[in-house]
């Protein structure tokens, strides 16, 4: 933490590698800090990371770190291989095909 700045509200920053992306923006929002993709002029992470499911790889500043209070936590993510956010197990199928004929 920071002597010089007593006036200033400091957070740690939460450990968030493995999450999913919406339980590291959780988390993140939990723990006072602002979980972001490095490009924060770019797409919402609700926009990047759908359909399918992210894992958070990579972050900055490192867990542990003290920052400002709703400062920005950046990460980095990738797509859980063979998941494209359909729901393959539809059982709920309005396709007729199956159907005997009447």
């Amino acid at each position: 933490m920071n002597a010089e700045r007593p006036d200033v509200a400091w957070v740690e920053v939460p450990s968030l590698v493995g999450m999913t992306v919406p339980e590291a923006r959780r988390v993140g929002h939990d723990s006072g800090v602002v979980v972001t993709s490095v490009n924060v002029d770019g797409p919402p992470l609700g926009a990047l990371t759908w359909p399918g499911t992210w894992i958070v790889i990579a972050q900055r500043p490192v867990p542990g770190s003290h920052i400002e209070r709703w400062s920005r936590v950046i990460i980095e993510f990738s797509e859980l291989p063979g998941d494209d956010g359909s729901d393959d197990d539809d059982d709920d199928d309005d396709d007729d095909d199956d159907r005997e004929p009447d």
